[in-house]
């Protein structure tokens, strides 16, 4: 009998797993592909989990930031909306259970700079929320990245009148690179893909185009099939190298 039971605890543990590297692995295929139909179907199936444990919640709340983050940039406001109600339940919810604070503070940080994308009157309201939170995930743990790519995000996007600098913004994208690889984390993980591609795109903003290049080369290294370096960001930047010349 005690057999019976053990046995069939590892096999949720195992079912658990695989379910989980599942949907980070179709996650991670819908963002290099520019298929975000498909990160959809994953999140809404994930949605529809009765009482999933706090990693999994974790874990949702993670591509609920990914796809709001899409939909605020197609202009699908109402969209965003949508999940962004759904997020910051999913995100109080870890909150009362005092989960992982580095990474709630810092999706705390981000859906504050979501709301802000909703309605831009609120940004004297939300924005310097949207900063404690970043600074509180970094003063969490130094060793996560998620708040220093929060912070860097933050800076690049305010304006320089209200105290935003892209250089400092870069400095934070970079050290938010050197955590995610010091921690290993960059296996199927759209957000390392991402974080390459946004620093490729700050590098631009500042005119330093060589420096851009070489983390868009790095991004096709990890992943020669993420379409939107490979045939959007690379070929604008080397049209514009070629055309200094």
């Amino acid at each position: 009998m005690e057999r019976s039971k053990y046995i069939l605890i590892l096999l949720l543990v195992f079912n658990l797993s695989v379910f989980s590297q599942t949907n980070k692995q179709k996650v991670y295929q819908a963002y290099i592909s520019n298929k975000m139909a498909d990160w959809k179907t994953v999140l809404d199936k994930m949605q529809q989990i009765e009482k999933p444990n706090l990693q999994t919640r974790l874990e949702l709340l993670d591509y609920q930031y990914g796809y709001i983050a899409f939909c605020l940039g197609k202009d699908k406001e109402d969209e965003a909306k949508k999940y962004l109600e759904k997020a910051w339940d999913n995100l109080e919810i870890l909150e009362d259970k005092k989960y992982q604070p580095a990474w709630t503070n810092g999706y705390r940080s981000a859906f504050y700079g979501y709301e802000i994308g909703l309605n831009s009157m609120m940004a004297p309201f939300y924005g310097p929320k949207s900063m404690t939170y970043a600074k509180k995930s970094m003063e969490a743990d130094a060793a996560n990245p998620f708040g220093f790519l929060q912070y860097a995000n933050i800076q690049y996007y305010m304006p320089s009148t209200f105290g935003g600098s892209k250089t400092e913004a870069i400095e934070y994208y970079k050290k938010a690179m050197v955590k995610m690889e010091a921690r290993g984390d960059i296996n199927f993980n759209w957000n390392y893909l991402s974080l390459l591609a946004i620093t490729g795109q700050a590098l631009e903003s500042v005119n330093k185009l060589s420096e851009a290049k070489q983390f868009y080369e790095k991004a096709l290294k990890v992943e020669p099939n993420f379409l939107w370096v490979k045939n959007e960001l690379l070929p604008k930047l080397l049209k514009k190298l070629n055309n200094g010349k």
